[in-house]
């Protein structure tokens, strides 16, 4: 439930740059506010004091069910949510944390941009202070990190979900295609990405009118990218874009899809996008859990999409953590309900409204979760897909800009899809773009 996270949408590099080199001024000088204390002032406040909570989000979380049973316990506790697309919604962020206003109580943060964030623990109420590290033995390893800032000791965010990865796929149009439109069978077409582009290439040939392959490149190469053993960021924070082959490969992969005419133009999130989803321009896309969910908002019709394995082997993209920005005046009440947004029992509850799958292996063995069967997806058994998926996966080291620097990618590949650079060119470009915000 984003890049990148999202939840993606079309990039624009410079305005997100700005404002990171702005955030990254102000950690040297600090922050206005002093750290909250536990027990601080929210948490001596009256019960009947009445409290607004806004919450910010780049889509729709499928949080409101939740926050009325919240309100249950909570009654003095109003909640308002706020959302933007993708990009605005972290570049919002990063800008509300430098100026030190704007910020809402309660923020979204998607795996491709959290450690940004965590260099700024600073910036946000620790949820250590509220008890909240009492979570850690339920959470996936690597997913509990990702939420911890660099000090390894102020708690910033508590993980929603993870973004196990498959490939979603519309049966009816590769029957038109000729193609297999079965499950297993369509799994087999694509072992490999290269395998992926060779399908793609008989999808084109064979002419079916008003219907892309894929709908763009961005998602692929990130998916691509985050399957490798090391991505964008060697283990010691060095950027390694120009010296990692596996990044160049991928970039390739994705110019194959635009050469050969694969993409439908269409970045994920944009209007035309959702509309594609719904209407059937495009038979393809890289399909992490959260993805289905979004997909069934966009109402195309049961049994519409279904879902296979994606090349490579399986890998996580995307996955969202909860972080209270220090400018919040209720830290008390913001914890407690990022730690019910959070909880067991709700994100048992969003795995089965939106397909998010949940950021605790407990509940992998949960016959709720495990044996799950999707109807709207041709009853594809998603419950076994994505956790397998989580169970393999070998989470990937992320740098401190990892978020950035894929934007400034994806930028190149929106160029040479709109013709308005040569690969080798978008290729220089992107590696001296990545190197101004690393």
């Amino acid at each position: 439930m984003l890049q990148l996270p999202r939840r993606r949408v079309r990039r624009h590099v410079v305005p997100l740059i700005a404002a990171s080199v702005a955030l990254s001024a102000l950690t040297a000088c600090g922050s206005e506010a002093e750290p909250a204390a536990p027990g601080g002032s929210a948490a001596a406040s009256a019960p009947a004091e009445k409290v607004t909570l806004t919450v910010a989000l780049f889509a729709d979380f499928h949080f409101a069910p939740l926050y009325e049973e919240f309100k249950k316990t909570h009654p003095n506790v109003t909640i308002t949510e706020r959302r933007s697309q993708f990009n605005d919604h972290h570049n919002n962020l990063v800008t509300q944390l430098a100026t030190g206003a704007g910020a809402a109580d309660i923020v979204a943060i998607e795996e491709g941009f959290i450690n940004t964030f965590r260099e700024v623990p600073d910036k946000f109420h620790n949820l250590a202070d509220y008890g909240l590290s009492s979570r850690q033995p339920e959470y996936l390893d690597w997913k509990w990190q990702r939420g911890l800032a660099s000090d390894g000791k102020t708690l910033i965010g508590l993980g929603t979900d993870v973004g196990g990865l498959a490939m979603c796929y519309r049966p009816d149009l590769l029957k038109k295609a000729g193609l297999p439109s079965q499950r297993d069978e369509v799994s087999a077409l694509w072992p490999t990405w290269d395998a992926y582009v060779e399908t793609g290439k008989k999808f084109v040939a064979a002419g079916v009118k008003g219907a892309a392959f894929t709908d763009g490149p961005g998602e692929h190469f990130r998916a691509m990218v985050e399957q490798a053993p090391v991505g964008l960021y060697d283990d010691q924070n060095n950027l390694v874009v120009a010296t990692n082959p596996d990044v160049k490969k991928a970039f390739d992969m994705g110019v194959s899809i635009i050469q050969n005419k694969l993409s439908g133009n269409l970045p994920a999130f944009t209007p035309e996008w959702t509309t594609g989803i719904a209407k059937g321009t495009f038979a393809t896309m890289v399909c992490p859990a959260w993805k289905t969910g979004v997909i069934k908002d966009q109402k195309p019709g049961e049994g519409t999409w279904d879902i296979a394995a994606v090349p490579g082997g399986g890998g996580n993209q995307g996955g969202t953590h909860l972080a209270a920005p220090k400018q919040g005046k209720h830290p008390k009440e913001a914890a407690e309900l990022i730690n019910f947004l959070t909880g067991k029992d709700s994100q048992l509850a969003l795995w089965k409204d939106a397909s998010a799958l949940p950021s605790l292996p407990a509940l992998y063995d949960d016959p709720a979760v495990s044996t799950f069967v999707n109807p709207y997806f041709g009853d594809a058994p998603i419950g076994k897909i994505f956790t397998d998926a989580a169970r393999a996966l070998k989470p990937q080291h992320a740098g401190p800009k990892n978020g950035d620097v894929l934007l400034a990618i994806n930028n190149a590949l929106t160029r040479v899809e709109q013709n308005n650079q040569p690969p080798a060119e978008a290729w220089t470009q992107a590696l001296a773009d990545a190197e101004k915000v690393k």
